[in-house]
């Protein structure tokens, strides 16, 4: 291998070497156990070798063949920890403790149940005598690495495709399966079906001997004894594994009916704990599944189709669900558990997906032309596709939810997908399916090809919290998947465009409000990430807050296509919000500086160009500033955005000065008033009894996070004061936002009448209440200590693994 990782550095490894070979195709053929669980079965792994796979540099004039979409990864990275010991590599005739390579006949013997386990015994990647330069042919054998973690593979054996029944019709070279499979992965888009059909076939045939293979912790390494080159290596291989209960890229937990699940929650190690994968960008591939899980529960995944249950035997049912767009398998998304689909009580013209004609200024999206990504049948070469406004969807949830999501979340799916369309055009995605995750879904959402994951702190209060948030997950569909970052560390092209979008398609949502409404409304947004930005600068490492940390580097990958992604295991990095916020002000000041018309005409057109490819930062701000009359730029220019915003640490000069240049927006100002008085009335002598005079204003949810933000800096508040608070807004009652900022002030004040709002949030709102437990615990009152301790407690079974970690040490 040509890595070697520092153990006392917290980056994440890709290890696969895609610069010689690619998967093109995975079918997984799995059970799901809840008892043992664990999940079992097969993966059948379709791969084109070629010279077309080298080293890529940064530069923009050159594009990866393979190019296609990015997870969201996005959704949520969480935290992991990885004992350090040295790595061991034990032939079969040397005993069997750590990792084997088993040939052809030799018996596995390597635990109690009969597994490779690739423990979490080291950080490094382990050396084996198979390593060699696997891009040129040589005495050794080509090895073969695919990223691979808390799996045990049992067996790993090429596949027999040259004895599919039939294959004579489809193949001239029906004897030579790897010219089969190199046929079958070339098929043109419009044989996809056909495709599949062989894929599903070729997946069945019988094995045709056993290949050697080696597990260290974060790779799976495949050889074929005399295959010495890529081309040589087998086209198709299958492999046999379970799932660990511990794996870092699914959680098996309850739900909130008390039933148990299990999904995929974002793992910073993305899915190799799920099945070996290749996860470097680039690797574009498609797949096919089949589930089998008890006929009780629902099996939800990331592909195209809607599917349906197909009964095995009595008590079982099946599966299937594929995709035919290549994208990265870290965008492989799969939930299983007993959820209920709720559906509207009265269906409306608006639940439908529609086609309208389209006014002039929004018929800037339907270019013509051929798409510029690798061939797949494209919704963007579909023109029915291009006027659906509204994609079908659907909505899941535990059955104590269903009344909430009739209520909240189902009448605001149909006018955000409008909105999205109305802004960026052509829905990537041809379906939608939205699922109400457990409790201890450590984020407040999650965006997955035609799969969104959203937080039950999402159904409270009013509906804006609801609302953006979905926003923000249905912009990923366009950026984030559709248009991904080749590098992972260049998170802002996700996050930054979910974050500044999410305001543009909830102002089009909210048809009642009127544009100086929704322009007042986005610039409160603005000074809350302002301020939540400053924070953020304050108290985070410096080198953790540049967009580009890798600068003249970023996408670049070593000579076999491994390479590491900088700060992707450090346990701080989930709770940084520096992605989202740099990047929304960067695209906020870009917009401002072209005027929004163009800006977003510009976006339509940028999303028409790059639509299923990987880009970099240099991608973008280049066309955008080509886009610009040169009188026009005023000093713009990708080197400055590079050294203002995306390469130095804290607030970036421009946005500093645009901060203090600018005026405080009317609903900041009435925030600023609403202070004011309560500030007066907390000053008020105790006894003295008088006549209110203070007359308190109804804010919106975005107002009321502020007033509490403000009152925060209040030395003291009394207990009078708190209790007139609560009673005047209802705050128990109000969204997870503002309920938040509510617990802080009970805490710091330690209004113990409260008390009870904070115990219900840390139980009830997991992904929001991580700093809550800090607060409680540095106050140093014994009373709050021993309700953090409670608390933590009552979750810390349900908790995901990396949350609850963090607690532990907040509070032990």
């Amino acid at each position: 291998m040509d890595i070697k990782l520092d153990p006392s550095r917290d980056d994440l490894p890709l290890m696969a070497n895609t610069s010689h070979i690619l998967v093109k195709h995975y079918v997984l053929d799995l059970d799901v156990d809840f008892e043992s669980q664990i999940i079992e079965g097969t993966i059948v792994l379709f791969f084109e070798s070629g010279n077309k796979f080298k080293k890529q540099s940064s530069s923009t004039e050159e594009t990866y063949p393979s190019e296609s979409n990015e997870a969201c990864k996005f959704r949520t990275p969480e935290p992991c920890h990885i004992p350090v010991t040295n790595t061991r590599t034990v032939s079969s005739k040397m005993g069997y403790n750590d990792f084997v390579i088993c040939g052809k006949g030799e018996k596995d013997t390597s635990g109690k149940d009969g597994n490779h386990d690739n423990q979490e015994q080291a950080s490094g990647i382990s050396s084996s005598k198979y390593c060699c330069d696997t891009g040129n042919p040589g005495s050794e054998d080509f090895l073969l690495v695919l990223d691979c973690c808390d799996l045990s593979v049992l067996k790993v054996e090429e596949v027999d495709v040259a004895a599919v029944p039939g294959i004579e019709k489809f193949t001239r070279s029906p004897k030579l399966r790897n010219q089969i499979v190199r046929e079958l992965v070339a098929l043109p888009a419009d044989r996809w079906r056909e495709q599949l059909d062989y894929y599903a076939r070729c997946s069945q045939a019988p094995g045709c001997g056993e290949l050697l293979f080696d597990i260290d912790t974060w790779s799976l390494q495949i050889r074929k004894t005399g295959a010495q080159t890529a081309t040589d290596f087998p086209h198709a291989i299958r492999i046999r594994y379970t799932t660990k209960p511990q794996g870092r890229s699914v959680t098996w937990t309850s739900d909130q009916s008390g039933r148990p699940c299990v999904y995929t929650m974002g793992s910073p190690i993305n899915n190799r704990a799920l099945f070996p994968c290749q996860e470097p960008p680039v690797a574009m591939s498609t797949w096919q599944a089949t589930v089998r899980a008890a006929a009780s529960f629902v099996v939800l995944m990331s592909g195209e189709n809607s599917a349906k249950p197909t009964q095995l035997r009595e008590g079982c049912s099946s599966w299937h669900y594929y995709v035919t767009m290549p994208m990265p398998a870290s965008t492989f998304t799969i939930a299983v558990g007993s959820w209920t689909e709720t559906k509207p009580e009265i269906c409306s013209s608006n639940d439908l997906a529609t086609e309208r004609s389209f006014s002039p200024f929004e018929a800037d999206f339907r270019y013509v032309g051929v798409c510029g990504h690798m061939e797949y049948p494209c919704r963007f070469q579909n023109a029915s596709a291009t006027t659906q406004e509204i994609i079908p969807h659907r909505v899941f949830a535990p059955v104590c939810l269903k009344g909430a999501c009739q209520e909240t979340l189902l009448p605001l799916i149909p006018p955000c997908l409008s909105a999205a369309h109305s802004v960026l055009g052509t829905h990537p995605f041809s379906r939608l399916d939205v699922l109400i995750v457990p409790a201890n879904f450590p984020s407040l959402g999650m965006a997955s090809p035609h799969l969104v994951f959203l937080s039950q702190s999402t159904l409270t209060g009013m509906s804006q919290l609801c609302g953006t948030r979905l926003c923000h997950e249905i912009a990923h569909a366009w950026f984030g998947l559709a248009i991904g970052a080749r590098d992972w560390t260049e998170e802002w092209l996700s996050e930054g465009f979910a974050t500044h979008l999410e305001d543009v398609f909830w102002a089009k949502a909210q048809q009642q409000l009127a544009p100086d409404e929704a322009q007042e409304q986005q610039e409160l947004r603005a000074c809350l990430r302002w301020r939540r930005l400053q924070d953020e600068v304050r108290n985070s490492p410096e080198d953790m807050q540049v967009l580009r940390p890798n600068k003249e580097k970023t996408g670049h990958v070593s000579d076999s296509g491994s390479s590491v992604i900088k700060h992707g295991l450090n346990p701080e990095k989930v709770f940084m919000q520096i992605h989202y916020l740099k990047g929304y002000f960067l695209l906020r000041f870009l917009a401002k500086r072209l005027g929004d018309d163009t800006y977003f005409s510009f976006l339509r057109k940028f999303v028409h160009t790059f639509h299923g490819q990987l880009i970099l930062s240099q991608d973008f701000l280049q066309m955008l500033l080509e886009s610009i009359p040169e009188e026009r730029r005023l000093e713009l220019s990708v080197e400055n955005i590079f050294r203002d915003w995306l390469e130095t640490s804290g607030i970036p000069q421009p946005l500093q000065r645009e901060r203090l240049a600018g005026a405080e927006c009317g609903l900041a100002r009435q925030v600023s008033a609403e202070v004011a008085k309560w500030v007066r009335v907390n000053r008020r002598p105790r006894k003295r009894k008088r006549k209110e005079t203070e007359v308190l204003e109804k804010l919106l949810p975005d107002q009321l996070v502020l007033l509490l933000e403000h009152l925060l800096e209040q030395k003291t508040m009394n207990p009078r004061t708190l209790q007139r608070l609560e009673r005047t807004y209802h705050l128990s009652e109000q969204d997870a936002e503002v309920r938040h900022r509510w617990c802080e002030l009970v805490v710091k004040h330690k209004y113990t009448k409260a008390y009870r709002n904070v115990e219900s949030f840390l139980q009830e709102d997991q992904a929001m209440g991580i700093y809550l437990y800090g607060e409680l615990m540095v106050s140093e009152d014994a009373r709050q200590q021993q309700l953090a301790r409670r608390c933590f407690e009552l979750s810390r079974e349900q908790m995901d693994r990396p949350s609850a970690e963090v607690v532990a040490e907040m509070l032990f």
